[in-house]
């Protein structure tokens, strides 16, 4: 089979994988490094960054889309009737190294199925990544796919070449993976990120050997079985405690050909999944807990609305807010209202009362935050039952 081709098919099969991100990562310049090149922060390449300074483009492939595993929902089972095809560890570097040259790329994210044994996989992987930064001095951003059931020691070298590792949990429940993916082991992939944390956290010491310094993160299959959102982010809230996981990405359910009768036949909706983030950046980022979370009787958040929305719709009572006295953590809770824009909103009441004015300096939506804001010039003309909005955010029930 032609390069061409197996990048195609390759390339496809890895798109369901959406836990691939690149922030977080150490500082690694290409300039006075030698014949070192790429890098995701700094100077010395044509690149474009984020301002938090991840890359932007990732390589995103798979060594193989054979598998042994027969994981229900995984288009790539053993089962599955697709097209394979496996990419030799020499072909993954001259690939990832031909489209980094090409400026195409600033890094590579690499999974695979399963093969012969998890540890035979798991070393082809690690492969790859230690012939780029030995062998090449590639000096860019790279993403690895562990194994759970893979030696450790096999494990600890992946963190030694990889930016970031991941362990995908796929299904929020035990049970769940149990009955569409019985080869996984739910306790294997626990432990698997408790190790990976203390060898995360061990490496942040000083003189300690390198290890996935942008962390690790996982992905959750939404929609295909019966769990709730509330039940996700509750697992969403323990992976981040338990696991200090940088990033849980959360991937709507989609069918799949030929796929098994124990599979809902209609995907879930990406709306879904839309909202589950921005739940998530809540709990991680605007001190909201699970008990917060505005679910519905069925345990899901409406589609209706954003979450913060509808929370606030759920506490009536604590509005308005006063933009010139209200604590940070209240101003956090106004919909409309971002973690920066409340930081400059704190500096700048330092100076002088806020009036509405100043507020539309900042960029924020003032429409839409009228309604739950006093300001020096400004008091809510009406009541926030009379906002127009979906019958279903009038019925919302709190975890």
């Amino acid at each position: 089979m032609e390069l061409l081709e197996k990048l195609e098919i390759l390339a496809d099969a890895a798109k369901y994988d959406a836990s691939c991100a690149s922030s977080g990562t150490e500082r690694r310049h290409s300039a006075g490094k030698g014949n070192g090149i790429g890098s995701t922060e700094g100077m010395g390449i044509c690149h474009a960054y984020a301002p938090d300074g991840r890359c932007i483009s990732l390589l995103k492939i798979l060594l193989t889309n054979a598998c042994m595993y027969e994981c229900l929902y995984c288009i790539n089972r053993r089962s599955s009737n697709v097209r394979r095809a496996r990419f030799s560890v020499e072909e993954v570097v001259r690939l990832t190294l031909g489209f980094y040259r090409r400026n195409c790329i600033e890094g590579l994210f690499l999974s695979s199925g399963i093969i012969r044994t998890p540890d035979y996989t798991m070393e082809q992987v690690v492969r790859v990544a230690r012939t780029l930064r030995e062998v090449h001095g590639f000096r860019g951003y790279i993403h690895l796919k562990t194994i759970p059931d893979a030696a450790p020691e096999l494990l600890a070298e992946a963190g030694r070449f990889a930016d970031r590792l991941s362990i995908n949990v796929e299904l929020p429940t035990e049970a769940g993976l149990r009955h569409l993916a019985p080869e996984k082991d739910a306790g294997s992939i626990r432990r698997s990120m408790a190790k990976m944390r203390l060898r995360i956290e061990a490496a942040r010491d000083r003189g300690a050997p390198r290890f996935a310094p942008a962390g690790q993160s996982t992905q959750l299959i939404v929609g295909a079985d019966a769990t709730p959102d509330a039940t996700i982010l509750g697992l969403s809230s323990n992976l981040y405690g338990a696991y200090g996981l940088r990033r849980v990405y959360y991937s709507a359910f989609s069918p799949i050909p030929d796929a098994p009768s124990a599979l809902p036949p209609r995907p879930a909706p990406l709306l879904r999944e839309h909202r589950l983030y921005q739940a998530d950046w809540l709990l991680r980022f605007y001190g909201f807990v699970q008990a917060d979370m505005p679910v519905g009787a069925d345990g899901n958040l409406p589609l209706e609305i954003d979450p913060k929305l509808a929370w606030a719709l759920a506490h009536r009572a604590d509005f308005p807010v006063d933009v010139n006295r209200a604590p940070k953590e209240m101003l956090l809770r106004v919909p409309g209202f971002g973690v920066k824009s409340v930081g400059r909103m704190i500096q700048a009441r330092r100076h002088r009362r806020l009036r509405l004015e100043d507020l539309a300096r900042l960029r924020l939506p003032i429409a839409k935050v009228m309604p739950f804001i006093c300001a020096a010039d400004h008091q809510p003309g009406k009541s926030l039952d009379s906002v127009g909005l979906p019958a279903r955010a009038t019925q919302l029930v709190l975890l």
